[in-house]
């Protein structure tokens, strides 16, 4: 059973730092592309960053380059992002993704399966 659970999410206020993590399991994580995204009230899911299998390639959207990091541990299974300088337009849940694509997907309709989500949200 494939399982992806996020958690490190929370309140802080602009300017701050948060470290999200996901830890999978049910299936063999080194295989799959995993990818962050984040679904504002009202707003359509989006692409956040992304992190080939071997964890030497990433991809991130223009809005957070620069300030977040995408890593992952195949050792520990588990997949983080690093979010610095955070500002209130990154409120928003926030998903982890797992793809089999061999590239490094961008889309969620490439991501067959989804954690549940952590809340962050930034205050001014």
């Amino acid at each position: 059973q494939v399982r992806l659970v996020e958690s490190g999410g929370g309140l802080v206020q602009a300017g701050g730092s948060l470290s999200l993590s996901c830890a999978a399991s049910g299936f063999t994580f080194s295989s799959y592309v995993m990818g962050w995204f984040r679904q504002a009230p009202g707003k359509e899911r989006e692409f956040v960053a992304v992190v080939s299998w071997s964890g030497g390639s990433t991809s991130y959207a223009d809005s957070v380059r620069g300030r977040f990091t995408i890593s992952r541990d195949n050792a520990k299974n588990t997949v983080y992002l690093q979010m610095n300088s955070l500002k209130p337009d990154d409120t928003a849940a926030y998903y982890c993704a797992a793809s089999l694509r061999p590239a490094l997907a961008r889309l969620p309709y490439e991501y067959p399966y989804w954690g549940q989500g952590t809340q962050v949200t930034v205050s001014s």
